[in-house]
């Protein structure tokens, strides 16, 4: 910097003393002053453009003669289309939207010789500090900058679709102006059809789930020369930083994917089968709603009756045991504009990998399935008979329930005592010693819609795998007991060994026994011989005193009514 300052008279320091004393140079041409410039230049701008900007006008003494902001207004005005005093149009061109200059014009270049009324004297140098906010062109149209796109996009909006997005809305120098995070809630509309402001409607399309993009549109494709009356001010560029989450159309159906079908599939679901499956639901975003994996209990419905939504009534139709499928259901065919509340958002489009567990129709019965049988197979098992079989009994899905083997010995049952579930008393019916059958029995035959606690889930469909090991054939039905041989005479005085004209309990079971022992009777087996001894008793005693009187005693032969003798 050059000093003023006395001193010797040297040459130098005559030059610069009359430079200092010099009156000062007109201003040829003007001069700018960049007091802030943006880190990145979003636009600058050309001639032709249109510019929103804020300034104050000054004199060079600092006096104020007119300011954009006193008026609550940007001025807002084509560059280079001499709608601006020339210095003002030459200094606007190049400048970056946020950039901040300090611009110096010369009358020449401003209001020259004639000056502006009562406002700006003739010949007069003017300052203007200037911000940029906005500028666009009339021939712009929208702008996308895509910054995120998923790996799996199977599907871009288009016209008619229903979308669901997050945005935030800033204007081209970042001042925000809407944002639906602050609001929690998505914006939700149809694309395509007049439903946004235009820019908006071109900017969506081809937009896939996950993309995020950055679209800047001109006013004559967002909201024009008015604004929208409040935060957006008129002639103003728009920027929205959109994410789509969610799309479908009205059209829509639902849709299955990553199938994985078991090798062996006998069966598949039909309308009225009651299934019971597993599942994981989210959004089409990927948002966790639900999931009956958390809960440790399949989620258990009749299908194709109207006790799920629609799109889950469908896509479980024609699936297998131990299937894996993904269903996708529009809000159309799940819960509709209303959603659920806070798990599910009205209009969203639902997502559920599911595992079918087993199924079962109300109409199922014990389904057997033969698949050893000795080559000889003279007696085979009735009601009544007693029998000692092993067992290994599942889920459909594989999960073990129980085993005979596990305890070391066998099951012993008597067909037709309700000893063992319906099912499995269908199933062990006319088989042969050595015979292996596969059960496969169905809820309403087994334990029903509570299951076994810790065992057996509610409404499980049951698989066994049995072996018949022995057979102690039973009594005719209605029978106690039964005499090898013809029944002996005088019965009643046999019993009644103290000649007291009755028979005690005692007695009774006495006789019984003995007849048991010497192989000349024999009792119904499986049970306990002393509870059917005194169930017997109990027949005879037909008035109830403690005791049997030959008036009371009658053999089976005689009476219909009765199960003893």
């Amino acid at each position: 910097m050059i000093k003023c300052a006395l001193g010797m008279l040297s040459l130098s320091l005559l030059v610069t003393f009359a430079a200092c004393n010099a009156p000062p140079v007109p201003l040829e041409d003007i001069l700018i002053e960049k007091t802030f410039v943006p880190e990145q230049c979003v636009r600058a701008v050309k001639v032709g453009d249109f510019v929103r900007y804020h300034y104050i006008g000054t004199f060079p003494d600092g006096k104020k003669f007119d300011s954009s902001y006193d008026r609550g207004s940007t001025y807002n005005v084509f560059v280079g289309k001499k709608q601006l005093i020339e210095g003002m149009d030459k200094a606007l061109v190049g400048m970056c939207v946020n950039e901040r200059s300090l611009i110096k014009i010369p009358p020449h270049l401003a209001y020259g010789s004639k000056g502006y009324g009562d406002i700006i004297p003739a010949d007069s140098i003017l300052h203007f500090d200037v911000l940029l906010l906005d500028v666009w062109n009339p021939e712009d149209g929208v702008q996308i900058n895509t910054y995120y796109t998923p790996s799996n996009c199977s599907r871009k909006v288009e016209v008619s679709d229903f979308v669901r997005y997050h945005y935030n809305g800033t204007l081209l120098d970042g001042t925000l102006f809407d944002s639906s995070h602050t609001r929690m809630r998505t914006y939700d509309t149809y694309v395509g059809i007049g439903w946004l402001i235009a820019g908006m409607d071109q900017g969506l399309l081809g937009m896939c789930v996950g993309e995020r993009r950055i679209i800047t549109m001109p006013p004559s494709l967002g909201y024009g020369e008015n604004g929208d009356g409040s935060d957006i001010p008129g002639q103003a560029s728009l920027v929205f930083d959109v994410v789509l989450l969610d799309l479908h159309n009205p059209r829509d159906g639902i849709t299955i994917t990553n199938q994985i079908v078991p090798e062996s599939c006998t069966r598949k679901t039909v309308a009225g089968d009651f299934v019971r499956y597993h599942y994981n639901g989210s959004l089409l975003d990927g948002t966790f709603f639900d999931s009956s994996y958390s809960r440790n209990h399949t989620y258990d419905t009749y299908v194709g009756r109207g006790y799920v939504i629609a799109g889950m009534d469908e896509g479980l139709i024609g699936v297998c045991i131990g299937e894996r499928r993904t269903i996708t259901i529009p809000p159309h065919l799940a819960y509709g504009e209303e959603g659920t509340g806070s798990k599910i958002p009205g209009s969203a489009v639902l997502v559920f990998d599911i595992h079918m567990i087993d199924f079962h129709n109300p109409s199922d019965n014990t389904e057997i399935t033969v698949t050893y049988k000795p080559a000889e197979c003279d007696k085979q098992t009735k009601k009544g008979d007693f029998i000692k079989y092993h067992y290994n009994g599942t889920l459909l899905d594989g999960t073990p329930v129980d085993s005979t083997y596990s305890y070391g010995k066998t099951y012993n049952v008597v067909l037709g005592a309700n000893q063992v579930v319906p099912g499995m008393e269908d199933g062990l019916i006319d088989m042969c010693v050595g015979e292996i059958r596969r059960l496969i029995i169905p809820p309403h035959l087994a334990y029903g819609e509570r299951g076994v606690t810790d065992q057996v889930p509610g409404s499980a469909v049951l698989l066994f795998d049995v072996e018949l090991v022995e057979i102690e054939e039973g009594l005719p039905e209605g029978y106690m007991f039964i005499w090898n041989e013809e029944v002996p005479p005088g019965l009643f005085a046999k019993m009644d060994r103290d000649n007291s004209g009755s028979v005690e309990p005692s007695e009774f079971t006495d006789y019984i026994m003995q007849q048991v022992n010497d192989g000349k009777g024999r009792l119904a087996p499986g049970f306990d011989p002393y509870r059917i001894i005194d169930n017997m008793f109990s027949n005879q005693d037909r008035n109830g005193d403690g005791k049997i009187t030959e008036e009371e005693f009658k053999l089976k032969a005689d009476e219909t009514n009765h199960d003893e003798l």
